[in-house]
């Protein structure tokens, strides 16, 4: 599968980064899940570049975490995509220096760990998982007080590196 163009409207960007560092990611992110067909799988991730992966990848991170943190992203099936790849390494290169030691550190606590957070469950089993795994607590909290950080290092970047996010057209 050949990587697409992804294009986004100089005009749309110039409203998200109005609106605020989310937005303008928002918009990136939008643009490559619709050049995927709406979720990233192994047979689509051809389509989008490392860079493109890396903003996606955050994203799907950042939801999880902000929403039941490392262990739901873990439960709901996305560590090997955020733990057994370059993602901590291409946060560190855009600029995410501690995030990039934070996500080492869930790596270390998700091969640990990573055959009790997989398993299917029940609704219950899972919050269970919570009070078995008190580790990843503190990971949770250094995560959601740093990501309003992370996201403008993140649109820092981006905005410094447009070409390798998208092609930027004028309508």
């Amino acid at each position: 599968m050949e990587q697409k163009t992804i294009t986004v409207s100089d005009a749309r960007l110039r409203e998200a980064a109005t609106q605020g560092m989310d937005e303008f990611l928002q918009v990136f992110v939008d643009c490559y899940k619709e050049a995927i067909g709406g979720e990233l799988n192994a047979e689509n991730m051809g389509l989008l570049n490392g860079e493109q992966i890396s903003l996606l990848a955050y994203f799907i991170f950042r939801d999880e975490v902000m929403d039941g943190g490392f262990i739901q992203l873990i439960h709901n099936g996305y560590g090997p995509f955020i733990f057994d790849n370059p993602f901590a390494k291409a946060m560190r290169l855009m600029g995410a220096h501690d995030f990039s030691k934070l996500v080492y550190k869930g790596k270390r606590l998700y091969d640990k760990y990573r055959a009790e957070l997989t398993k299917e469950c029940s609704d219950e089993d899972f919050m269970a998982l919570f009070e078995r795994y008190p580790e990843f607590d503190e990971l949770d909290d250094e995560f959601v007080e740093a990501e309003e950080e992370i996201t403008e290092t993140l649109a820092h970047y981006v905005d410094e590196h447009l070409g390798q996010f998208a092609e930027v057209v004028k309508e």
